[in-house]
């Protein structure tokens, strides 16, 4: 769910899959670090700090697939 941020935008809130258009990421909404929002990969990793102005929230479709394409890309990382 979105914050609103009292200027009419709308702020990602933490729990929000969205995606970092600036860097063609996409992750969940884990905390903020003053002005910038933390964000952490789907499937785990390091986090980085996003501008929310870069930020946009994934739709139901997006999300499933962005967690598809990371169970996938998991597996090929298991297989010997």
């Amino acid at each position: 769910m979105t914050e609103d941020n009292g200027d009419g935008d709308r702020t990602p809130a933490v729990g929000d899959a969205v995606r970092d258009t600036r860097r063609g990421r996409v992750g969940r909404v884990v905390g903020h670090e003053g002005p910038c929002l933390r964000i952490r990969p789907l499937g785990g990793g390091l986090e980085w700090d996003a501008d929310p102005r870069h930020l946009r929230a994934l739709s139901q479709d997006e999300l499933l697939s962005a967690l598809l394409a990371e169970a996938n890309n998991r597996s090929r990382q298991n297989v010997k």
